[in-house]
């Protein structure tokens, strides 16, 4: 599975973005899909995870109620709805896919990785 993540962009404290990732290649296995983001001088972290269904998502806790992921398997895309965006959410996002029903936390579980897209939020 090839994944080609989309839509980071410079926005300012309390804007919104909307992460695209489009899977190609091998998408009739079932996949968890995720985002993790990395910041500078810091770990890979998880943020989010949405099952292929689209019924059921994770979220890490800091980005609760502000961040939104979606999929629409027809076109083989997930979705990051990201707002009211803060500094501290500044960082390269990366899209995410595992197979089976459960994205872990643990980056080193991940199966394929995305290109990473850079998110900035000014102050």
């Amino acid at each position: 599975v090839q994944l080609q993540a989309s839509g980071g962009g410079l926005v300012q404290s309390g804007g919104s973005l909307n992460l695209s990732c489009a899977a190609s290649g091998r998408t009739d296995s079932s996949y968890v899909m995720g985002w993790f983001r990395q910041a500078p001088g810091k770990g890979r972290e998880f943020v989010a995870s949405i099952t292929r269904g689209g019924d059921n998502t994770d979220y890490v806790a800091s980005v609760k109620g502000r961040f939104f992921a979606s999929r629409d398997n027809a076109k083989n895309t997930v979705y990051l709805q990201m707002d009211s965006l803060k500094p501290e959410d500044t960082a390269v996002y990366y899209c995410a896919a595992r197979i089976g029903i459960v994205m872990p936390p643990d980056p080193r579980q991940v199966d394929f990785w995305g290109q990473g897209t850079l998110v900035t939020v000014s102050s």
